[in-house]
């Protein structure tokens, strides 16, 4: 053998394998993490792309691939408009987008398995950057998902329910469901165990979770679930599928597609996005929460998600919001609170000091209409879900989060870099261990963490995550929250 095949075997020798994994569909290469031995899998195909005839459809079986798929490092997300806050998704936004990361810190093992769904209004957002997270050294396995959004994940269509027996809508939806039997056929193969999968998600993905654990056909997919400021709809009723037809129509009035589901799909990316924007609901406050407002489809969702979470099978379940999360502007009072409370009204009004001169804000709670809208859109709807699952037999953990990076009142999303990079608090707190215990065993608490006691319908505990550290408490926001009927 010549010097140099000796060198270049010697050279191989001393080079680590790229890590190559059989999936469905193909296999896949992984690249080195920080932390001892931690692989990255990004840009995992879990569905066929959406594209032309399959958009408002149900995802489709994977298309295999020849040869061995890189890690995507860039993976595109999917499409979506640009507000702001999600310039750098919208970007790199593409119709092809049913992918999924894996971050693991290690191939052998039966490590429990946490798949993250992320926000965004149903309408933004991406999967990005969530595996870069260390959660992994503490020995779970972590998946990030990518569904259709807005316009693409959840239009009901008159001519798509003529191809389906008469279901539309919740296309993102299916796509998480997908994603999630992926897991299940192939979570394995990365140190993870199949039977111990978590699903976890802030505002709109931690809705979604919600309804996963509501949607029939989502039961066996996974064993416990963690909400983050999000339910069912947000506060909102459920939207019946005669409306979310209506809203349909409203695209083909705007796209001028005449019902024809067929050109609508010939319209193209721009058109659609540009549509999306000015499509709205008369029974929500802001179109900002058009997608947010759940459609009961009849398929994925054949009732109601609270006649569904009533017959749903118990798992354990954490479920929170934070002291302070967001309004929606200006609140006209008069028309709002006999809207939201009934006969209720008055002794709402009285309860946010409407109209009393000498009333201060809060400096946790802030301004009466951040402090309303939270308690509407995201605190009471939540003791509502921990109410309804602890009452089924679930064993149910509830929280409120109340810090800020910078010092000041809390906000939306405020708490996930506590969960996803163990940032610490208080006399030393942190909330990732508590998800990482809940992930392994259904039960937040572990040696050496602070309690935290269990909600029950008799006695509805939570938690306060605040600069003083892990306060256990009583039932959250009496009286207002009792007047408050929807999940």
């Amino acid at each position: 053998m010549s010097i140099a095949a000796l060198l270049a075997l010697a050279l191989q020798a001393g080079s680590p394998q790229p890590a190559v994994v059989p999936v469905t569909g193909g296999r896949v290469e992984g690249s080195p993490a920080a932390g001892a031995g931690a692989l990255l899998f990004r840009g995992i195909p879990y569905a066929a792309p959406p594209l032309a005839d399959l958009r408002w459809r149900p995802p489709q079986p994977v298309r295999p691939w020849p040869g061995i798929r890189p890690d995507q490092a860039d993976a595109p997300a999917c499409l979506q408009n640009d507000s702001g806050w999600n310039r750098a998704d919208y970007l790199r936004s593409a119709e092809d987008c049913l992918t999924l990361d894996v971050r693991t810190p290690g191939l052998a093992g039966k490590r429990p398995v946490m798949v993250w769904i992320h926000g965004g209004s149903n309408r933004a957002g991406s999967a990005r950057g969530t595996v870069q997270s260390r959660i992994t050294d503490r020995g779970v396995v972590l998946v990030a998902v990518q569904y259709r959004l807005g316009i693409f994940g959840f239009l009901p269509h008159r001519g798509a329910a003529a191809e389906a027996k008469g279901h539309a809508g919740n296309y993102g939806l299916m796509d998480q469901a997908a994603a999630l039997r992926w897991v299940q056929q192939n979570i394995a193969k990365f140190g993870g165990d199949p039977a111990n999968v978590t699903i976890f998600g802030e505002s709109a993905g931690s809705q979604d979770v919600s309804l996963q654990l509501a949607a029939p056909g989502s039961r066996a997919l996974f064993a416990k679930a963690i909400l983050q400021s999000g339910t069912p709809g947000f506060g909102m009723p459920p939207r019946p599928l005669a409306e979310g037809l209506a809203i349909g129509d409203q695209a083909d009035a705007l796209l001028h597609t005449g019902g024809s589901i067929a050109a609508l799909r010939r319209r193209s990316v721009s058109a659609l996005l540009d549509a999306d924007l000015k499509l709205s609901d008369p029974k929500i406050v802001t179109n900002g929460f058009v997608w947010l407002r759940t459609t009961i489809d009849g398929a994925f969702l054949p009732r109601s998600p609270r006649e569904l979470l009533e017959t749903a099978p118990a798992r354990p379940v954490i479920v929170g919001s934070n002291r302070a999360e967001f309004g929606t502007g200006a609140v006209a009072w008069d028309t709002a609170l006999p809207a939201r409370f009934g006969r209720g009204a008055a002794k709402a009004r009285a309860f946010y000091r409407i109209g009393d001169a000498g009333r201060e804000d809060d400096p946790r709670l802030g301004p009466v209409e951040l402090e309303y809208g939270t308690d509407w859109i995201f605190r009471c709807p939540a003791g509502r879900v921990a109410e309804l699952l602890a009452g089924r037999g679930a064993t149910v953990w509830r929280y409120e989060f109340d810090l800020a990076q910078d010092g000041g009142r809390t906000s939306h999303a405020a708490e996930i870099p506590y969960v996803m990079n163990d940032l610490g608090f208080g006399t030393g707190a942190s909330l990732q261990p508590y998800w990482v215990n809940f992930a392994n065993t259904g039960d937040p608490n572990g040696a050496g963490l602070p309690a935290w006691p269990r909600f029950t319908p008799a006695e509805q505990r939570h938690v306060l995550f605040d600069a003083r550290g892990v306060t256990p408490g009583a039932k959250l926001r009496a009286p207002i929250c009792s007047m408050l009927e929807e999940l």
